[in-house]
């Protein structure tokens, strides 16, 4: 009597994939992808209600106008903010020499205004800076303004 040998005998496909790779991964059940739902509607309208508050808050903008030497260790900077009017903001206005060395930095409050202090109702205001600076200057701007927390 001769019996077959084992080895020669063909499987099913699948099933000597599946002996060779693994079963087959199940697909998400239903419930599995409804929470998977909720929790990316969940990221969603969390980062709506990000971008809605970061954008209504106060925000202030800047433009130079010029500026002019009184000497080589002084000279006025000016320039208009645009910011809510009850708020406090602070600028940083800086003067730099031919090489765009920083000769001069000082930072400027601006307070709260009158509705008729400036154009638009008093938010946008000219203010004029006067810096010092360690040697000639041939330039001079405003770096950046922020809106200052009154909270604190």
């Amino acid at each position: 009597m001769t019996s077959e040998d084992p080895s020669g005998t063909a499987l099913p496909a699948t099933t000597s994939l599946a002996n060779r790779y693994g079963s087959q991964k199940r697909a998400f059940g239903g419930k599995t992808k409804r929470n998977i739902v909720i929790a990316v509607l969940l990221v969603v309208i969390g980062l709506l209600f990000w971008v809605t508050m970061s954008s209504s808050q106060s925000s202030v903008s800047f433009k130079d106008i010029g500026y002019s030497a009184t000497d080589a260790t002084q000279l006025s900077v000016d320039f208009q903010v645009t910011k809510n009017p009850d708020a406090t903001a602070k600028c940083a206005v800086k003067a730099m020499d031919s090489k765009f060395a920083v000769v001069g930095w000082k930072v400027v409050e601006i307070g709260p205004n009158a509705p008729k202090a400036g154009a638009d109702g008093g938010q946008t205001t000219a203010q004029r800076a006067i810096l010092r600076t360690e040697s000639e200057a041939v330039s001079a701007v405003v770096d950046n303004c922020w809106i200052v927390d009154s909270s604190k």
